[in-house]
This record gives structure tokens, C-alpha cells and sequence, in this order.
């Protein structure tokens, strides 16, 4: 689970240079958060007294920030789309990593050099 929605908006490009700058050239960073664009991500989140004053990052300005930091986007996955109770449809959740509903969501990026 990541933890930039914990983050205040003005210190998130200082903390994303921060880890640019302790990787080695062509290092891999994986930026994990709750997606947004997920109901019930939501909706535990406003359940969770630590996460209630969370600013959630959307898939979109995490590449953004990423990319201002300097590191090259390689992809966005979505994962965890269904809950226990169908724990049976998890096998299909590869196939649908492009579909920005997931729970949660990866960007892979990687310092150039």
C-alpha cells in the first residue's frame, strides 16, 4: 500500500526527487497507491480514521510527478479488483491489469542511465 496520499501536496515532487536521487542509474522504483477511481477504495478509506484527511493520488498525476522527477514511466498496472468473497475470479486480475478499476495501482518507473 503506498503512502503519498499521506503526503502533503506541496512536499509530493520534493519526495519523489528524494527517491530518484537515491537510486542508481537504471534503478527501478515501484509507485504503489489506492486508485481513486475505485469505489470501494473510497469508501474504506473515509472508514479508516488514519486515512480520513488522505488526498488521494490519481493514476495520472503520479506519472506526471514521476516524469517531472526525471524517471522514464515503463507501465501502470491495476490490481486487486475482487474482494474475498469472489476470491475465485483473482486467476483473471493479469488480464485486467490495464483497466483503471483495480483497488490499487503500480506504476514501474526507472532512473535512465
Amino acid at each position: 500500500n503506498g503512502v503519498f496520499h499521506h503526503i502533503p501536496l506541496d512536499i509530493r515532487p520534493g519526495a519523489v526527487r528524494d527517491v530518484f536521487d537515491s537510486l542508481r542509474p537504471g534503478g527501478i522504483f515501484a509507485f504503489w497507491e489506492n486508485n481513486p477511481w475505485n469505489p470501494v477504495t473510497r469508501w474504506a478509506m473515509h472508514r479508516v480514521p488514519f486515512d480520513r484527511d488522505a488526498i488521494l493520488v490519481w493514476p495520472h498525476e503520479a506519472r506526471r510527478l514521476l516524469r517531472s522527477a526525471g524517471f522514464r514511466v515503463l507501465r501502470t498496472d491495476y490490481v486487486f479488483f475482487f474482494p474475498r468473497f469472489v476470491a475465485a475470479l483473482r486467476p483473471m486480475e493479469p488480464s485486467l491489469r490495464r483497466l483503471p478499476l483495480g483497488g490499487q495501482y503500480l506504476v514501474l518507473v526507472q532512473k535512465p542511465g
